[in-house]
């Protein structure tokens, strides 16, 4: 697939949204049904070229078809690489949405609503077995994704806030999307990162008395952070790398790619440089923005 075949493409496209139980799929739906999609929820996969067409002809006013698919689909998800190679014949390049979320936020969500997960509602399995076992399920279409949401921070306004952007943007032209999250190692790797880096090599800021109780988005943490040499030769290094990657990742159909800069406790020196990415890489034309998930643990 190439850039001009991105999420936001032309009218009379299908996007499939699929993703992890709890994940926002319900919520997603609903946005682009307000985005002019004509929205069905497990639909067989193999209707689904009919229905875009049937759509593009009835009604020039809506955008085309969201395909919303769960783990539960037992017809899709065992054969989806063919029932994607039969749709794309057809005609039409589906594009998935996956959703996702780390394991303790699925666990609280589905705890908050008193639901039980889709696969432990026989109680066989508890709600953390169930999550593992639906992410082997849904790992293979993940990594076919055209782009992956990770929902563990955000927002149900900013998920609509980023779905709208990602169906409404030009993309034709324009060019990637790159979120980096700063995070600390001892909280663990988040989930849905395309690129991990470990910034724990650069003098740690938490040592100094000063500083210890101030967080990466103070400039007095930036501006110690920065002036360690090494923390500007691999500002330089990355953005070398990222500057081969990106179009690479483009060609290939990529749209948006989720960086993580990793420190001890995410406070200080990984916040510092996912702010100094990001500036690099708006400056270059890209859109970056930083999400800071344990900058306040």
């Amino acid at each position: 697939m190439n850039q001009d075949e991105s999420i936001a493409a032309s009218k009379g496209r299908l996007i499939i949204v699929t993703g992890v139980s709890g994940a926002g799929r319900a919520t997603t739906m609903r946005v682009l049904e307000d985005l002019g999609f004509y929205c069905v929820d497990n639909l067989p996969v193999a209707l689904a070229p009919v229905v875009t067409q049937l759509v593009a002809e009835s009604d020039p006013k809506l955008r085309g078809v969201a395909l919303g698919i769960d783990s539960r689909e037992r017809l899709f998800f065992p054969q989806w690489p063919r029932f994607l190679a039969d749709i794309e014949q057809s005609g039409t390049r589906p594009q998935i949405l996956f959703l996702d979320a780390s394991d303790d936020v699925l666990a609280r969500r589905y705890s908050e609503t008193r639901r039980p997960h889709p696969l432990s509602e026989d109680g066989a399995a508890t709600v953390a077995e169930a999550i593992r076992a639906e992410r082997l399920k849904l790992a293979e279409i993940r990594e076919r994704a055209d782009r992956v949401i990770d929902t563990t921070t955000l927002t149900v306004h900013e998920l609509r806030e980023l779905v709208t952007a990602m169906v409404m943007g030009s993309t034709a032209a324009a060019k990637m999307s790159i979120a980096l999250v700063s995070f600390g190692y001892k909280y663990g790797l988040p989930v849905g990162m395309d690129l991990v880096l470990d910034v724990r090599f650069i003098p740690n800021p938490f040592f100094v008395p000063v500083l210890r109780a101030l967080t990466g988005a103070d400039q007095r943490v930036h501006d110690y952070v920065m002036a360690q040499g090494e923390a500007v030769h691999f500002v330089d290094e990355v953005f070398g790398l990222l500057s081969f990657l990106l179009p690479l990742y483009q060609r290939e159909g990529k749209s948006y790619l989720t960086i993580g800069l990793g420190c001890t406790g995410g406070r200080h020196r990984s916040p510092v440089l996912a702010r100094e990415m990001a500036a690099r890489l708006k400056a270059a034309g890209y859109e970056a923005w930083v999400r800071d998930q344990d900058i306040t643990k």
